[in-house]
């Protein structure tokens, strides 16, 4: 992040007025340079009232967070059903080893139609299985129960032992089979610790296996097909008030269509909810979007289970029947609309129906005959067709109110922040005067700083705010302090932001598809990110309702965009020709028509650039951000021209200015995201974010103009000499935040400050009369900017203390790069 915010005016008082005129609370020993802030608090004034489902977490099976994770199976590919289709590596026997002759089958011997794969064993074979990451984790003196289902001839025995390469990790257990199809089961004690264990089954005769299950005894609550009890308690200890599942691109991706031999046994589907309950060896297996596997053990059952476990409301998001995260298609086939229709009124049935009722009685059989209280329920994610969307939308909307009016019906606002697909999908939800939009947004630490007022102007009568998923890109100090300061916003606006949750919550540290991430974790370990600890921070102490308060912040941002031009691409071969840049005054600041060598130009990415025929062409297909550039970092106020032509690849062209170095620069990225959209995207010490977006394609072997015009902090975009678009970057990067609440159950003022600067914040409080307690307890959170949480050293923790010398006015020095809590009494 930029840290262009540390030199400020001294606001207010000076030093001596502070002590005479408030308490004093010392500032801290370590403190070098300070900044001095005022903070004014109306505790007569009456500010939004804060639902209790403000905070959240969202739940998807990306990162290895189900199975592999979540979920305690510690067995993988325990139906040896893993195939090309969930990853190009895959094979039925991945994570398996043979010893002797064994082969997967898919054939009428199968344990049941739904579960395809079995693996026959010859006499005298054995199979092994190795876990997750580097193995089964075992630990001393805990238990843990096997089981798998089998078939035999009479006198078969099946030798299970859990091994590492040091030798037995608990006594061997023999299982007797025979036999149709029945589920066998033994229970290990282990007698050592190891995170490299290995799981054998051995067959005196041949056999027939399916469903190879080991799970530690010590789940979460105990219960039987259970989740992971350190990663279920990190999740818990957050406090959620819901939790959203089960995606994500998880939902909106793949086939339509179920799983059933009609179907031709889809193997890339969305995520439907019938495949996910009932008896994890009849559930289907289905392709993850992210790159794996995906059993469906953890299933919609333990969904609900979980939340209701947590004390959380359960937020379940269903397919809209219109593909996005890159794939972008609707689906026109009305009588599968119609199916998956029906299908969102039988889980509202499943959720919250009597026992009497069909799906109701299904919850109950599998062991919860009481409601799980479903309230609300969102249709869609991050569709990037609005239009499409929306019509079937409506359709779900239609049904689900006219049989459960009182269920709350989320729409979303496509994958951005801002753009053409945003502005729609807006525009649709408030004339159909929708309940609650779905946001969804991951930018850099300074666009967060920048937008802590994004909700301020939005309509106090229009459709309320799920901001389902957001995060800063990172997971150091920095990123969580941005996220906090942004958050002190989300909380004064809770008229607007009913529901908010950070993504994605859980990364498996050897199989990460997306960072940042809230928790990580292994086979043996988790650890907290900073991230975690702001998101526990907030929605621990959230209050009851928003206290007016106002806080003295930082000059505008002063002086025009500066630096150089680039030119790249992303997964595309591009050839670019005719560069200029001219200065305002129209001195000519480069001029390269490629007719000589490239030595103006720097190569800083990734990619192969060579002049061809008169043309700079980068033509390696599979690289991605090959930037290039040229010129002086400190120029300003010009205008850039460029053709370019795209010769092949996924997607157009990246034209780089205002480039200061490697992480810092805007460019135009045209026919992006898979050559369906074009933005301006700002990187800030290597995170991004969208200032401006339009949908729109660039066409192979087609010469595009491409001008840039650069006047102070204004940009004017021209594309073949039309006017593409413009943007102005003024916002301030405010590093100083605050937010006060109240907790209607103690009365304590919850005073709530960001400091995200290198310098300590010396403030002056004034609680506007408030007749308080003078001490009060502190909760803060500090650290370099680019500390990071790891499993052996987390140098982001939460310390709490007790302070004296509170008062109606008072002075409290906030740490450099600090997340603080003051909980204020009141008398």
């Amino acid at each position: 992040m930029s840290r262009t915010t540390c030199t400020r005016w001294r606001l207010g008082l000076t030093a001596t007025a502070l002590l005479t005129a408030f308490a004093l609370v010392p500032a801290p020993a370590h403190a070098e340079a300070v900044t001095d802030y005022e903070i004014t608090v109306d505790p007569a004034g009456t500010g939004a009232e804060i639902d209790d489902t403000m905070y959240g977490v969202f739940f998807e099976d990306i990162n290895r967070a189900a199975d592999g994770g979540l979920y305690a199976e510690l067995v993988q590919n325990r139906s040896f059903e893993y195939s090309t289709a969930d990853h190009s590596s895959y094979t039925p026997l991945t994570s398996w080893t043979v010893g002797g002759t064994a082969q997967v089958r898919s054939d009428d011997g199968r344990l049941n139609e739904r579960n395809r794969n079995y693996l026959s064993l010859e006499a005298g074979s054995s199979v092994t299985n190795a876990g997750y990451n580097t193995g089964i984790r075992l630990e001393k003196g805990k238990r843990y129960d096997f089981s798998v289902w089998a078939r035999a001839a009479a006198g078969t025995t099946l030798t299970v032992s859990l091994k590492d390469a040091a030798g037995e990790l608990a006594s061997a257990r023999q299982v007797a089979a025979k036999g149709g199809w029945k589920k066998y089961t033994a229970a290990f004690t282990a007698t050592r610790t190891s995170s490299r264990g290995r799981l054998t089954v051995a067959a005196t005769d041949a056999a027939a296996l399916d469903m190879v299950s080991l799970f530690p005894r010590d789940t979460y609550k105990n219960q039987p097909n259970g989740l992971r009890k350190d990663l279920a308690e990190k999740i818990e200890a957050l406090d959620p008030a819901f939790v959203r599942f089960p995606g994500g691109c998880l939902v909106n991706t793949g086939s339509m269509q179920d799983y059933s031999e009609a179907s031709g046994w889809q193997r890339k589907r969305s995520y439907q909810w019938k495949d996910t309950i009932g008896p994890v060896e009849e559930r289907a297996t289905n392709a993850n979007f992210w790159g794996y596997n995906q059993s469906y053990g953890l299933g919609y059952y333990e969904y609900f289970r979980f939340s209701e476990d947590i004390g959380a409301m359960p937020l379940p998001v269903v397919p809209a029947l219109v593909t996005g995260c890159g794939q972008n298609r609707a689906t026109d086939d009305e009588a599968l609309l119609q199916r998956h229709i029906q299908d969102t009124l039988d889980l509202i049935e499943f959720a919250n129906g009597p026992v009497t009722s069909t799906w109701g009685k299904k919850r109950a059989e599998m062991g919860h005959p009481r409601p799980f209280r479903l309230t609300h329920l969102a249709v869609g994610n991050e569709e990037n067709l609005p239009n499409e969307f929306f019509a079937r939308f409506q359709k779900f909307r239609a049904a689900i109110e006219a049989k459960y009016p009182d269920i709350t019906v989320i729409s979303n606002s496509g994958p951005d922040d801002t753009g053409a697909t945003f502005d729609t999908a807006w525009k649709l939800n408030r004339e159909a005067n929708v309940d609650m939009v779905d946001e969804h947004y991951y930018n850099s630490p300074q666009w967060f700083l920048q937008n802590n007022d994004r909700y301020d102007s939005y309509d106090r009568n229009g459709p309320k705010v799920f901001l389902g998923e957001y995060a800063s890109q990172g997971n150091a100090w920095e990123n969580a302090l941005a996220e906090a300061a942004y958050m002190t916003g989300l909380e004064r606006n809770a008229d607007i932001v009913k529901l908010a949750s950070y993504a994605p919550l859980l990364a498996n540290e050897d199989y990460v598809q997306w960072r940042p991430d809230m928790i990580w974790f292994n086979n043996h370990a988790s650890w907290n990110s900073a991230n975690y600890e702001v998101q526990k921070l907030f929605m621990n102490n959230v209050g009851d309702r928003v206290v007016p308060s106002t806080a003295t912040g930082t000059p505008t941002v002063s002086g025009p965009i500066t630096g150089a031009v680039g030119l790249s691409t992303w997964a595309t071969s591009a050839a670019y020709d005719d560069v200029k840049v001219t200065a305002a005054d129209g001195t000519s600041l480069l001029s390269d028509d490629f007719s000589g060598d490239a030595s103006k130009w720097t190569h800083n990415g990734t990619g192969s650039w060579t002049i061809q025929d008169g043309t700079y062409v980068q033509s390696d297909e599979a690289a991605e951000n090959t930037m290039v550039t040229a010129g002086d970092p400190s120029w300003h106020d010009y205008d850039l021209h460029v053709k370019a032509t795209k010769k092949s690849g996924k997607e157009g062209f990246l034209v780089a200015f205002g480039v200061k170095d490697t992480g810092n620069y805007y460019w135009w990225n045209l026919g992006g995201w898979n050559n369906t959209q074009s933005a301006v995207e700002q990187a800030s010490d290597g995170g991004k974010s969208t200032l401006i977006s339009k949908a729109g394609s660039i066409e192979t072997g087609r010469a595009y103009d491409i001008d840039v015009k650069v006047r102070g902090r204004q940009v004017t975009l021209y594309l073949d000499g039309q006017k593409w678009g413009s943007f102005t970057d003024d916002k301030p990067a405010e590093p100083f935040r605050q937010v006060v609440t109240k907790d209607a159950a103690t009365g304590d003022l919850i005073v709530k400050v960001v400091n995200a600067q290198s310098a300590d914040a010396r403030t002056a409080i004034d609680l506007g009369g408030a007749k308080v307690a003078s001490r009060a307890r502190v909760t803060t959170l500090a650290g370099e900017p680019d500390a990071v949480n790891t499993e052996t050293n987390t140098p982001v923790t939460p310390v709490t203390s007790t302070v004296s010398g509170v008062a109606s006015k008072f002075e409290y020095t906030f740490p450099a790069n600090s997340v603080t809590f003051l909980r204020i009494k009141q008398r």
